[in-house]
């Protein structure tokens, strides 16, 4: 029997709930047709909050067409483009004379070409002839758009793990250019082109649209909701009662604690527990299920750790104690941290290394609850 404590992949249907608001909200957005960045850390839901409305949008009947990539292995400007150019051919055309129509059309006079042996071999179906410049940049991203009014339909892009666009040459021109393409298509009519930029690099994210403050009013910012506990622990527990089990609710209290209303790690653990037990789920089955999902991430953890020089992990202990006026002589001496300016630095290498992010209140908060736990209790050897 398929356990409902699913931690591998992405969930819709009856397998998705706590974010019903949130998918109300973003398919309001997207069939105004604004544009959406969504940055959660890794496992926090987002991909299942992006397909659940997309599903939810079709059964109202609306027509529109769907074109996803993931830019983590992308290190080169060319082939964030090509990625893009292949990703929304194939949302409106399906033979290669139909790529190399539109392309003809709408790329002529760029170094973006259709190489038939390249795509027979890659499956790739924009090539380059030569080497890009901002006009090729600004023709490629203006051509979604392009190819949606052709085509008369509503197209949504999903960039996933859009940070990685600034681990390109030149990151930063990209963007540039590609809010004067969203700009440009502010005054157009529907239907057309939006535009879902999805990232699991918290700070990396922050950094793009908050910080440098691309896209400044282009794209609405969608900060997905904590899901109530109330609701978690009603899943769990009809989750288990389903399949001939009980669960003390007060345990399942803990759980959420833990893992501060995290739902992948939450049914990550109960999926363990499930395959551990028969009947009555006791704290001891939830202790050993913590000791096997800890060991599958113990190793990520540690090289975390090692990758932290002396001074950062004296600061993670000071976030752990719970300070958060770092530049206060009293910290710095109690915890080593040198000086007023190494707290700047040590703030901001903690934040590049996606171990911590500061909330609006500038106060730290450890992104991921699993390793909080854990370098708590392993690492720095606290009681909790």
């Amino acid at each position: 029997m398929d356990s409902p404590f699913i931690y591998y992949r992405y969930v819709t249907g009856k397998n998705f709930f706590g974010r019903r608001e949130d998918c109300t909200i973003l398919g309001n957005l997207l069939m105004q047709g604004e544009h959406v960045v969504l940055y959660e850390p890794p496992k926090a839901g987002k991909t299942s909050v992006i397909q659940q409305t997309l599903l939810n949008i079709r059964v109202t009947g609306r027509q529109f067409a769907v074109g996803q990539f993931n830019l983590m292995n992308i290190r080169t400007i060319a082939s964030f483009l090509t990625r893009l150019g292949t990703t929304a051919l194939r949302t409106v055309a399906t033979t290669p004379a139909e790529y190399a129509d539109l392309m003809g059309r709408y790329l002529d006079g760029t170094h973006f070409v259709f190489d038939q042996r390249n795509y027979s071999e890659t499956d790739q179906i924009v090539s380059l002839n030569w080497d890009i410049d901002d006009n090729d940049i600004l023709a490629m991203l203006r051509f979604p758009q392009r190819i949606a009014r052709d085509r008369g339909i509503a197209l949504i892009l999903i960039l996933d793990e859009f940070q990685c666009l600034d681990q390109t040459e030149d990151g930063d021109k990209v963007c540039k250019l590609f809010e004067k393409v969203l700009g440009e298509m502010r005054g157009e009519p529907k239907p057309g082109c939006t535009y879902i930029f999805s990232g699991s690099m918290v700070n990396a994210m922050k950094d793009i649209f908050d910080v440098r403050r691309h896209f400044y009013r282009l794209v609405e910012h969608l900060p997905l909701r904590t899901i109530d506990e109330k609701e978690i622990i009603d899943y769990v527990h009809k989750g288990f009662m389903n399949s001939g089990k009980e669960i003390d609710r007060a345990l399942l209290h803990g759980v959420c604690r833990l893992f501060r209303n995290q739902v992948c790690y939450i049914n990550h653990l109960t999926a363990i527990c499930d395959s551990l037990s028969r009947g009555y789920i006791v704290e001891a089955t939830l202790t050993e299920a913590l000791r096997i999902v800890l060991s599958v991430h113990e190793p990520r953890f540690l090289a975390t750790m090692n990758g932290l020089t002396t001074f950062q992990v004296n600061l993670l202990k000071a976030i752990l104690d719970g300070h958060t006026k770092f530049s206060a002589s009293e910290i710095i001496r109690t915890y080593g941290l040198n000086s007023s300016a190494n707290v700047k630095r040590l703030k901001d290498a903690l934040m590049k290394k996606e171990i911590v992010t500061f909330n609006e209140k500038d106060e730290p908060v450890i992104i991921d609850p699993l390793f909080e736990y854990w370098v708590r209790k392993f690492y720095f050897e606290q009681k909790i």
